[in-house]
């Protein structure tokens, strides 16, 4: 990135940060600027719902603006379409009216497909994530676009005032078609199963700094575009709106993780992780407007701030990972686990920092990301009380859920750290890394100091996410007192777990060290069985460390394995090799997304029919489709 590129990226992540902590501060503002667009012109407003994500991607873009200083490598169009893109990213939640905030999530939408497609030069596998993240993109601005026209047309206007004071006058059919048409597009921006399909591919063919901006900043907006509409304007709804949004999240987390599990490229492995906590939050945000619909805003205050708070930590790890990885490829050249390890020696500063926000993803003490998690499952504990058989079932499942992606995290996690960071190199590539430049590192170090403070103060953010909370229609948690982050007795706060674990740490490495001191026999030769000094193929990989996962999972997972078998020319019964392959598809994307393709491309090869080059035909397709236009607009009318 050039000098001047990555100033203003910087200067526009201060500046939305600023904005950002000002509004969460209780500051409200609203501009207009009518001659902009031609028929509403573009109206901002900005207030602690906005202030929040605005704060979120105003501090990640400062952190990946110092560290795409040093990344390099991006082409012109990049360079200057970044600050763009990211600017953006800060004035969608800024957006008060239909016509501003279209505009704004398709200028979002473009910029992040001209920046996902950096190295399509370079690689097809590039064109090809382009092309699934611009079809499926679209899609989902289809899907909003049709929802925000139906309700400003029910409303008579597009400005959120207008759309927030006529919501309830809208009948329950009307309004469940509106969430659920805006619910279906940010659930696809978010990352949401099975509108994910788009996400691996765009995050692992992407630049690091690219990546990190898109897991970090981007997939918030589809749940701040939940939040802003169903719970904010159109003030709640029916209680199975919020069961079907929990279901999706639920699908979506256990989904996600089991891929990650599965994934031996480390940023497809970090994309699926994404999944999988974009998932936790649409839990949180699905339990609020589940326990606001039966009438206790407390408790639904109390599920949201811990989503959004959840949400803010996986901001900072999931860009921290990012980053860290962006680092690994820039150093080596290569994402497959199985050709990595042994970093941890060659780059220990960037291996530092990847166990740091690998501590925040598996949700553990002292982890950042122990806290949301923790407060999203006592919200929905003490949810159980409320009424219902549906809620009855949906609850416990949805606790059962989120304790099994914290389980498997650890075991992917410890995958790509143990074999990508702390086993033998298997690879030149690996073997001959060096550590990144002070520029890459400085802002990884921003992002890591994020993960350290929310990690040990998280009660700093209990102000803001009360401010939050009553935006979004529900009642803060203690009665506006703050949200207080504590575990079971409020004893153990995550400060004192850091500490406690600081000083077990410290006492065993002495523990350690003294017996060390003990006078012992050198030079002598056990005895191996024969095996010789270990190789780097006798440590495990990414495929061997997630093989009884497998086992577990297969049902779900339905691995696909083949082999071939080359006998001898002379002699058949001789074989001369045999070759083995064995793949863990995307489920969803074989059984979904490969059939509907699959039937379009035959659609397809069918009209070629239509096209003889006939200029009458062609008149007589345009008379026909305008004469059955007329007449749907004379019907209707």
């Amino acid at each position: 990135m050039s000098a001047a590129s990555g100033a203003v990226t910087a200067g526009v992540g201060a500046a939305g940060l600023a904005a950002g902590v000002a509004a969460l501060g209780g500051g409200r503002w609203t501009a207009e600027a009518p001659w902009l667009l031609p028929l509403g012109g573009v109206r901002l407003e900005v207030d602690a719902l906005s202030g929040l994500f605005m704060t979120v991607a105003g501090a990640v873009v400062l952190a990946v603006a110092v560290y795409a200083a040093g990344h390099g490598g991006a082409s012109r169009t990049a360079r200057w379409v970044l600050p763009g893109f990211c600017a953006v990213l800060m004035l969608v939640p800024a957006a008060g009216s239909v016509s501003t905030f279209l505009l704004l999530w398709e200028l979002m939408a473009i910029g992040s497909l001209v920046l996902v497609l950096g190295e399509h030069r370079r690689r097809r596998a590039v064109r090809d994530a382009g092309v699934w993240y611009a079809v499926l993109t679209q899609l989902g601005f289809v899907l909003l676009l049709a929802g925000l026209a139906l309700f400003a047309a029910l409303a008579g206007g597009e400005t959120f005032p207008q759309l927030r004071a006529a919501a309830a006058s809208l009948g329950p059919v009307w309004r469940g078609t509106v969430f659920g048409l805006l619910a279906a597009a940010f659930a696809s921006k978010a990352g949401i199963a099975p509108l994910h399909a788009w996400l691996p591919r765009a995050y692992t063919e992407s630049p690091g700094p690219v990546s990190a901006l898109m897991s970090a900043t981007m997939v918030n907006l589809g749940v701040y575009g939940i939040i802003r509409f169903g719970l904010d304007i159109l003030g709640g709804g029916s209680s199975w709106w919020w069961l079907v949004l929990m279901g999706a999240g639920a699908v979506s987390a256990g989904y996600g993780i089991l891929q990650a599990a599965m994934a031996c490229d480390l940023k497809r492995l970090l994309a699926y992780s994404s999944t999988e906590n974009m998932g936790l939050v649409l839990i949180g945000v699905g339990a609020s407007g589940l326990f606001a619909a039966d009438g206790d805003r407390r408790l639904a205050g109390f599920a949201l701030a811990a989503a959004l708070l959840h949400l803010v930590n996986h901001a900072a790890f999931k860009g921290l990972l990012f980053c860290a990885a962006g680092s690994v490829v820039r150093a080596t050249g290569v994402r497959d686990l199985d050709l990595l390890g042994g970093l941890r020696a060659r780059m220990p500063v960037t291996a530092g920092f990847f166990a740091l926000g690998a501590l925040g993803a598996v949700a553990l003490p002292p982890g950042n990301g122990f806290a949301g998690e923790w407060l999203l499952l006592q919200s929905l504990i003490h949810g159980l009380a409320v009424r219902g058989v549906a809620t009855a079932v949906v609850l416990p499942l949805a606790v059962a859920v989120i304790a099994l992606s914290a389980g498997l995290s650890a075991a992917v996690f410890v995958k790509a750290l143990g074999v990508g960071f702390f086993a033998r190199p298997r690879g030149e590539a690996a073997a001959g890394a060096q550590e990144s430049p002070p520029a890459m590192l400085a802002g990884m170090g921003l992002l890591a100091v994020a993960c350290t403070g929310l990690a040990l103060f998280p009660g700093v953010l209990g102000p803001a996410l009360d401010r939050v909370v009553g935006v979004a229609g529900a009642e803060p948690p203690a009665g506006g007192a703050g949200v207080r982050l504590r575990t079971v007795s409020g004893a153990l706060a995550p400060l004192w777990i850091a500490l406690a674990l600081a000083l077990a740490v410290l006492g065993t490495a002495a523990l350690v060290r003294l017996v060390a001191r003990r006078p012992r026999r050198t030079g002598a030769k056990l005895w191996d069985c024969g095996g010789g000094a270990p190789t780097p193929r006798m440590t495990y990989t990414a495929t061997s460390f997630a093989e009884p996962l497998q086992r577990v999972f297969h049902q779900v997972l339905a691995p696909e394995q083949h082999v071939s078998v080359t006998p001898v020319r002379e002699f058949a019964y001789l074989e001369e090799r045999v070759r083995f392959r064995h793949r863990v598809p995307d489920r969803i994307e074989h059984r979904l997304y490969r059939p509907v393709l699959a039937g379009l491309a035959a659609v397809g090869q069918y009209a070629r029919r239509f096209a003889t080059g006939s200029i009458h035909l062609y008149l007589g397709y345009g008379f026909f489709g305008l004469v059955s236009l007329l007449l749907v607009l004379a019907v209707g009318w």
